[in-house]
């Protein structure tokens, strides 16, 4: 099978995902750098792979797109057990992955980018204090979730660990004090340990 192309930002929790998966799943990749800090992501040659100029981006060999982060992962661990095993078992995953993107990434993800991209400057700091309140309650959550699983769904890791991942590991960076989340730290040990882990890296 030729290699798909992954266009991102490295300093992109969202795009980190599947560096993470492709790496554990073992599937090769080339890799295009697009900063989108210096506006990479909202060129004409970029819009025309991806309207909606967002990063990740999938190139497929056969010339098609895919974006968003957690449908590329869902193709790419398409029929492994990082999917799940079963019709309930996928659909817990994208239920964990939904809870990502809609009560997680919003909040946490935004907290880093106005604290570590933008400085952290005082005309942001209502918009701060928000998404932190509501980053809170979703860590809130995985906490209680962890309490008693191992994993986020059907007690095996998954995608859905992938995608939570991403951004909770360096929430930090964001503002949020994780000293008192002793399940979801030892979680976040337990992804470390996943066989094939790699870290999160800068940009290129």
């Amino acid at each position: 099978m030729s290699k798909v192309t992954f266009y991102g930002d490295s300093i992109s929790g969202n795009c980190y995902k599947l560096k993470l998966a492709a790496a554990q799943l073992g599937i090769d990749y080339d890799w295009h750098e697009i900063d989108i800090l210096a506006g990479e992501s909202r060129t004409p040659e970029f819009l025309a792979m991806n309207p909606n100029g967002r990063v990740p981006l999938m190139a497929l060999p056969d010339g098609r797109y895919l974006a968003e982060s957690n449908a590329i992962l869902s193709w790419l661990a398409d029929g492994s057990p990082l999917a799940g095993r079963d019709r309930y078992g996928r659909a817990n995953v994208l239920s964990w992955m939904c809870f990502e993107q809609y009560s997680h990434e919003p909040y946490i993800a935004t907290a880093r980018f106005i604290v570590r991209y933008l400085g952290n400057p005082e005309d942001r700091q209502r918009s701060l204090e928000s998404k932190q309140k509501a980053g809170y309650k979703a860590l809130d959550v995985m906490e209680r979730h962890l309490s008693e699983h191992g994993f986020f769904a059907n007690d095996a890791y998954s995608i859905a660990d992938i995608a939570l991942f991403a951004y909770t590991h360096v929430a930090d960076e964001g503002g949020y004090d994780l000293a008192g989340y002793e399940e979801v730290n030892a979680w976040l040990e337990r992804v470390r340990r996943t066989e094939g882990f790699v870290p999160m890296s800068d940009r290129h």
